[in-house]
């Protein structure tokens, strides 16, 4: 990959993605047969009406948040022989989309930028924003997405898809560093652990103030390209000192002491949102 890999051109108009409050915010962990609704700083859990429709019951399973949204990021290497023009020409297909798919109601993008080296070869990085799950329901059979399919699949070496819910709102940053964290957590790690990181890495805002906006949820994704991972954590600062700050923090490190015992495998894409 040579400089333009790392210096998107293309020039679109976004809606800044949407993110929590960093203070305190309070996180659940729900199964298939419970509902949450959050408090404050506390979560209570209580059966799921029966009188709900599946859809409903589906977003208060997998939602952390009341006023959500559902986040589609989209994650693609490119094969060697790929040239800039032709990124050029798939950045552009895919930026054209919230034009002819009204269901698309957030869009951002960028190139990877992580100094992780933990994104397996990954290199733009797409997020896109639907209201429900009616509006992805439109968009993944929606002929204007498969003519984007048909650019961009003879350029494409892997894809890497999550779905989750996220926090509706505006997170007030001028421009967002994203900081996309996946766990992929080992088979036999018991659910309280699991629930442990959860909480463990959703305090953080309130630890380190370099965190300028943070949301995170299970992926539910219907399209199979997550690679066996379950968690993303989408993490915001307002510049690259921040994520210098965040990195060597001792509430990060402390967190990932937390974290490993129960990690099979991580992948970190960071990308500056392209307007």
């Amino acid at each position: 990959m040579n400089a333009f890999r790392l210096m998107p051109v293309l020039t679109f108009a976004v809606v800044s993605v949407v993110l929590v409050g960093c203070q305190g915010q309070a996180t659940v962990d729900t199964d298939t047969t419970t509902g949450a609704k959050e408090s404050g700083n506390t979560t209570s859990v209580s059966e799921t009406p029966t009188a709900e429709t599946p859809q409903a019951v589906e977003r208060k399973i997998l939602s952390n948040y009341e006023d959500s949204v559902l986040r589609h990021a989209v994650f693609f290497k490119f094969k060697e022989s790929t040239t800039d023009e032709d990124i050029l020409s798939v950045t552009d297909a895919f930026a054209a989309l919230p034009t002819k798919i009204p269901e698309i109601i957030d869009f951002q993008w960028g190139v990877n930028n992580s100094p992780e080296k933990l994104d397996e070869g990954f290199t733009h990085c797409f997020l896109l924003t639907f209201a429900d799950e009616k509006g992805r329901e439109v968009y993944l059979p929606h002929e204007a997405h498969k003519a984007f399919g048909d650019v961009l699949r003879p350029h494409m070496d892997g894809v890497f898809v999550i779905d989750y819910w996220g926090k509706a709102g505006d997170s007030g940053i001028n421009k967002e560093l994203k900081h996309a964290v996946f766990f992929k957590f080992q088979d036999d790690a018991a659910a309280a652990d699991v629930a442990k990181v959860e909480d463990a890495f959703a305090s953080l805002p309130s630890k380190i103030d370099a965190i300028k906006a943070f949301e995170w949820g299970k992926n539910n994704s219907p399209e199979k390209h997550d690679g066996g991972f379950t968690h993303c954590f989408m993490v915001t600062f307002d510049s690259e000192e921040g994520r210098e700050t965040y990195l060597p923090h001792p509430d990060h490190e402390a967190f990932v002491q937390v974290l490993k015992p129960v990690l099979d495998k991580v992948r970190v894409l960071d990308f500056w949102e392209t307007k």
